[in-house]
């Protein structure tokens, strides 16, 4: 049998229908080799200026996904205690996995109040951007009131948030409020960890992180590297195009 000629009927097919993507079977023989990796026909869900239907979306577990992603301050060498600079959360409707509201502040840091050039050079962030900001504490406050006048905090709604890796919820934030004595609320003690549910999807894990898997679904990068908001833009993107083919995502990190 053609293998070949049949995947590329099917490829032409989706596209003609307006399918967004095609997974095989987890366990294929393609061309005689034997595989249980999942194999995905790279078929990007939305090129640019189109706009992805619902009927090309996975079914999720939660209603909304928040993608998170903290910058700190930071030097050449480790400075003590890091604090937080960005906040950025972006609401994400797991029915059409579009951006629905933003959260987005800087943070004034306190114990390093003056960013270093290494700082500014890697987040694009100067002084004049968090000077007079809120404090961290200020700042998840605010999160709260954006969580409850978004319908986030109602029990019946559920959500999950998304990070980069675990350092954002597992490491800096509570790392951050045990140094100023503050409590971590509940909602950020559990979250998806994008590089571990990627490496789930494709048998592959990112090792560059965020560039590695934009770059593994044929995506384009938006923004800027280390600029929190754009990252949270690019986390999006990838799990659109995850969720486009076929994946589900779960739960995959806690913090007691």
């Amino acid at each position: 049998m053609n293998w070949q000629k049949i995947f590329g009927q099917i490829c032409y097919a989706a596209q003609r229908s307006g399918l967004i993507s095609v997974e095989l079977p987890k366990y294929s023989n393609i061309n005689n080799r034997v595989t249980s990796k999942p194999h995905w026909l790279f078929i990007n869900c939305r090129s640019q200026g189109t706009t992805v239907g619902m009927a090309g979306l996975q079914q999720q577990n939660f209603q909304y996904f928040l993608v998170l992603d903290f910058e700190a301050t930071c030097d050449t060498t480790p400075i003590h205690p890091q604090e937080i600079i960005e906040f950025p959360i972006l609401k994400v409707n797991s029915n059409t996995m579009e951006i629905e509201s933003t959260f987005h502040t800087y943070v004034q840091p306190v114990h390093h109040p003056h960013l270093t050039p290494f700082c500014t050079q890697l987040t694009g962030i100067i002084q004049s951007m968090v000077d007079g900001q809120p404090t961290l504490q200020q700042a998840l406050q605010k999160v709260n009131n954006w969580m409850a006048d978004e319908g986030l905090l109602n029990p019946n709604v559920s959500s999950a948030f998304v990070t980069c890796g675990d350092w954002d919820l597992k490491t800096m934030l509570p790392g951050q409020c045990q140094h100023l004595g503050l409590c971590v609320p509940d909602y950020f003690k559990q979250w998806i960890n994008l590089k571990k549910a990627y490496s789930k999807a494709t048998g592959t894990w990112p090792k560059s992180g965020l560039p590695a898997m934009v770059q593994g679904l044929g995506l384009k990068h938006l923004g800027r590297l280390h600029s929190g908001i754009d990252d949270c833009r690019n986390i999006a993107n990838i799990m659109r195009e995850m969720t486009c083919r076929g994946f589900v995502f779960k739960l995959t990190s806690q913090k007691e």
